[in-house]
């Protein structure tokens, strides 16, 4: 029995919603497909995270544009600019100037310290330590999702891992037993 590509991919499915992390066809989900942000996602992680500092819609929307429109030109920046927000998150400042701005985190990262597991890890913490809530950030691993790129060139990762709508990781399997693959 030869192990394929596509066993792989399911390997990696199960293993990963052993994790947590649910799997969704890509053509379930409702996004175009020249769009590889799940939308409703982020927006919805935006507004139950940020309810107490009553984080409008359409400051949501803002931060979603933000997002869409860096530019392709400069890849590498943008990648920075990308990863930065991923790590440090941002100032949002706010519709309303009466109101404080608000620091954004495009992931919930507080209490991750708890998670880690490693004994060879010190951990110095300032702040009283928190548990880790899940509760905000919203995991999927999507597989086979069409995305339609520049020159209208399709292409159809075997997998995406999101987290609260972004694209973190993008999965290409290759059979270690075809010699040909790349």
């Amino acid at each position: 029995m030869k192990f394929t590509e596509e066993k792989l991919e399911h390997a990696y499915i199960e293993l990963l919603e052993q994790e947590g992390y649910p799997h969704h066809l890509g053509n379930t989900l409702s996004s175009s497909e020249d769009d590889v942000i799940i939308e409703d996602d982020f927006v919805d992680y935006l507004l139950s995270r940020y309810e107490n500092q009553q984080l409008t819609k359409t400051e949501a929307q803002s931060i979603l544009l933000q997002l869409k429109t860096l530019p392709a030109s400069d890849l590498y920046e943008t990648n920075k600019t990308i990863i930065r927000w991923l790590a440090d998150g941002f100032i949002l400042k706010r519709e309303n100037r009466s109101k404080k701005d608000i620091h954004i985190e495009l992931i919930d990262y507080k209490g991750l310290e708890a998670q880690m597991k490693s004994q060879d890890l010190d951990i110095i913490v300032a702040e009283p330590q928190e548990q880790y809530n899940t509760g905000f950030n919203n995991y999927k691993f999507v597989n086979q999702l069409e995305i339609t790129g520049t020159n209208n060139q399709m292409r159809i990762p075997d997998g995406i891992l999101y987290i609260n709508g972004l694209p973190i990781v993008v999965f290409e399997f290759k059979s270690a037993i075809r010699e040909e693959a790349t």
